[in-house]
């Protein structure tokens, strides 16, 4: 059992489903976000009720808050399981002609969540060689289109990294899983027309602890976006470059 997760990114609400459900399983937290003493009233609920142990740290992921092993074990502690919630899906139309919002799409998807997951990996590989690590990247990431290639760019090249690393660390018994949900009732996606099957953060958090106990290597969530996405793959680039997506 996971005796202590650490969630980084953990005030969207798919985070917060997480921790309510490993809290009740038993697990102490650790969760670190932007401003986190906004999750104070969440924390002391969630105590009341589960009667675990969970700290707050205060965590930018643009900052690179981490160097070193060190340095990350002073900043969050121990745990066995760490979580990447954390993601910014920004304005595709003008990041196409802003840099700066470009920039910021693919630092926050890509690069900075690679490289506090590569101190990660090192922490629990020196350390336990036991646990686990799960990166939400997303269905994006599995095929450019024009309306959000960006973003998408970013979640796949994510997902090509925790394949490695996965590939890395599996002989140790240090067990990696990408998980890549469809659209899912946030914040982040309540201004964006036209969507479907929209799943509940809820929902998402059951799969993707479903899925870790499991120890399944992918994780779509819900489940069908993986034949939705399947289809998408094989439509060949010829006829796929001239549809609207």
């Amino acid at each position: 059992m996971t005796t202590r997760s650490l969630i980084l990114g953990a005030k969207s609400v798919i985070a917060q489903a997480l921790s309510t459900q490993l809290a009740r399983e038993g697990s102490d937290l650790t969760l670190a976000a932007r401003q986190s003493n906004e999750l104070r009233p969440f924390v002391s609920d969630l105590q009341l009720h589960t009667r675990r142990q969970i700290d707050l740290v205060e965590f930018d992921a643009l900052s690179a808050p981490c160097k070193t092993e060190d340095e990350l074990r002073a900043r969050f502690g121990d745990f066995d399981l760490a979580i990447l919630v954390f993601g910014y899906l920004g304005q595709h139309g003008h990041a196409i002609r802003d840099l700066a919002e470009q920039d910021r799409i693919l630092r926050t998807n890509f690069l900075s969540a690679t490289q506090i997951l590569s101190l990660i990996a090192n922490y629990l590989y020196s350390n336990n060689k036991r646990g686990g690590i799960i990166g939400i990247t997303s269905v994006a990431g599995d095929r450019g289109r024009q309306s959000n290639y960006i973003y998408g760019a970013a979640k796949g090249g994510l997902s090509i990294y925790l394949q490695g690393l996965r590939n890395r660390l599996a002989g140790v018994g240090i067990h990696v899983m990408t998980v890549k949900p469809g659209f899912v009732d946030t914040p982040m996606t309540e201004d964006i027309e036209g969507l479907f099957l929209v799943a509940s953060p809820q929902r998402v958090a059951r799969d993707i602890l479903i899925g870790y106990a499991k120890k399944r290597d992918v994780v779509y969530t819900p489940w069908f976006w993986r034949f939705i996405m399947l289809v998408i793959k094989t439509i060949p680039e010829r006829i796929f470059k001239r549809l609207q997506l």
